[in-house]
């Protein structure tokens, strides 16, 4: 495989572990990276890589890590392994390709009449009645 082709889909795979990462779907990624370098029968590649995986979410999370770093590593990574296992190139490229985006849902809702409208319109006071006199 061309080195630019290697850089391509690695930096690409890359994009799409931090994706997951930030939005918080390690458990989901780990199977996946987990499918990946078990592909090249070495247990113990895939338990650094694993390792890897949890040392940066860990380090993410606690913003003691930025995000370019991450991206480096895993370039690295995945580019070492397809340079091995260049058949692995579909599995790699999928993560890029399949990364979660984060959406967000902006709506608006108006409420018109008296009463307690869950999810309809209502315009007006809406007084909550609990049982503790809260």
């Amino acid at each position: 495989m061309y080195q630019e082709a290697v850089m391509a889909v690695s930096t690409g795979a890359a994009s799409g572990v931090l994706s997951y990462l930030l939005q918080g779907q390690a458990d989901a990624l780990r199977t996946r990276i987990s499918a990946i370098f078990r592909r090249g029968g070495n247990p113990q590649e895939e338990t650094a890589v694993l390792q890897v995986l949890n040392e940066h979410a860990t380090a993410l999370a606690r913003h003691e890590i930025n995000e370019r770093t991450v991206t480096d590593a895993w370039t690295e990574l995945f580019a070492a392994f397809l340079k091995a296992h260049p058949d692995a190139r579909a599995d790699i490229e999928e993560l890029k390709a399949m990364a979660p985006t984060k959406t967000v849902n902006i709506g608006s809702q108006h409420n018109h009449g008296s009463g307690p409208f869950i999810g309809s319109d209502h315009y007006g006071d809406i007084n909550i009645n609990t049982r503790d006199g809260r």
